[in-house]
């Protein structure tokens, strides 16, 4: 063989090994780029996982303590229609006049209602008069009047104010310090 063909044979296979290297080249390129591709599909399939995932354990959480408020309010209507009742008997029992067996049977009732709702979370807003200041929260001033006693100082209660656990049912009406 001739020094030429030799040559032209070896810059034949050196061409083909450029070229086979070259298209290898674009392959690897092609796939990398597929893989980038697929790699940002995943991260984005794994974002939006995670966002469903905890947007479902914020719904169980909400409606978990959606359920515990419910729970711990139910009684909330029933007491509001039962204060006025509770409020009748502390005026019926204020009678002068009244038979030991009737006030007896009175207290026995008043006790027993006021037992139900403390059991249920009903308490009584504690109000010490000339003593307890006006609080807009728990209190709602009917009058106001000149004393003795200090300035927004509750000076008598007209009306007994309740809460449920931390809920205001009815505010206590009182007479107020001027």
């Amino acid at each position: 063989m001739s020094k030429k063909k030799k040559k032209q044979d070896i810059e034949k296979e050196l061409n083909e090994e450029l070229e086979n290297e070259t298209v290898l080249e674009a392959i690897v390129d092609e796939e990398i780029d597929e893989v980038a591709e697929l790699q940002a599909k995943l991260d984005e399939m794994e974002n939006k996982y995670l966002k469903a995932h905890a947007e479902m354990q914020n719904i169980q959480r909400r409606a978990n303590e959606e359920r515990q408020t419910l729970q711990k309010y139910r009684s909330q209507d029933l007491a509001k229609k039962i204060l006025p009742s509770l409020d009748n008997l502390e005026r019926a029992l204020a009678v002068d006049g009244l038979t030991d067996d009737v006030k007896k049977g009175l207290e026995m009732t008043q006790e027993s209602l006021l037992n139900a709702l403390k059991e249920e979370g009903v308490t009584e807003i504690e109000i010490i008069e000339n003593e307890t200041k006006m609080d807009h929260n728990f209190h709602m001033a009917i009058q106001t009047v000149e004393s003795d006693a200090e300035t927004d100082t509750i000076t008598q209660v007209f009306q007994k104010g309740y809460v449920l656990h931390d809920r205001i049912l009815r505010p206590a009406m009182v007479v107020v310090a001027q």
